[in-house]
């Protein structure tokens, strides 16, 4: 098989469970950092699947490495690359496939409910139907590409996850492990604390690692899956 190609954009925000994940399966991958100055091959003929982690930038900035992560997607749509997107990752998939990446209303920071919706795209992903906490770390959020479906929502973000034949889109850090948990809710920086003082949606550092306690193993069961269907769809390519 082919190595799975990371792309990641910012040097605090790695494949953490997902790199344990691969590794674990022996799964090569290769991962690409743009803040240190990596650039993402020219096309997708060298690897078997994609995977674009979060950052703290908007996905409408103009920065090459989300351009160049933009075509990836459309060259991975058109040829049937598998991809999955984790937050920024699954706005830039959006953007790419004609979409609109908005400022939500209310952002969500922490662990969050969301509703995984019937049906047998979401089931295939994400499993039964119901109630899911995940963790959330977003002020923007995506529209619905053209023919994409829709696989669950909540309150804040009605548009949480979406998959396109054998791509998803997440709004949130399946990714997440609990080094990345600590470290992020013990850097709490002025735009963070503003929005926690006015939105309910927004967790302190403690409550994040409160939770943390609480709903990280389903979370990486959650993830498990995703994966594990991700990447059996990668192998029978």
């Amino acid at each position: 098989m082919k190595p799975v190609l990371v792309l990641q954009h910012l040097a605090a925000d790695g494949p953490a469970y997902l790199g344990h994940w691969l590794a674990e399966r022996g799964v090569p991958f290769d991962l690409v950092n743009a803040e240190a100055g990596q650039s993402a091959p020219a096309d997708l003929s060298g690897h078997a699947a994609l995977a674009i982690l979060g950052g703290e930038m908007s996905a409408n900035d103009p920065l090459p490495g989300l351009r160049r992560a933009e075509a990836l997607v459309r060259e991975a749509v058109r040829d049937g690359v598998p991809t999955i997107g984790h937050c920024l990752g699954g706005q830039l998939m959006a953007r790419a496939l004609g979409a609109s990446v908005v400022v939500s209303p209310t952002p969500e920071i922490g662990w969050q409910p969301l509703q995984v919706l019937a049906g047998p795209e979401a089931a295939a992903w994400l499993g039964a139907p119901g109630e899911r906490s995940v963790f959330q770390w977003h002020f923007e959020s995506f529209d619905l590409p053209p023919g994409a479906v829709r696989l669950a929502g909540s309150t804040a973000c009605p548009n949480q996850a979406f998959a396109l034949g054998p791509h998803l889109a997440l709004q949130f850090h399946v990714e997440l492990d609990d080094e990345k948990l600590q470290r992020w809710s013990g850097d709490e920086g002025p735009r963070w604390a503003a929005a926690r003082a006015a939105h309910a949606s927004v967790q302190s550092g403690s409550q994040m690692r409160e939770g943390g306690s609480r709903h990280l193993a389903s979370q990486q069961a959650l993830a498990d899956r995703i994966y594990a269907r991700w990447l059996a769809i990668a192998r029978a390519r």
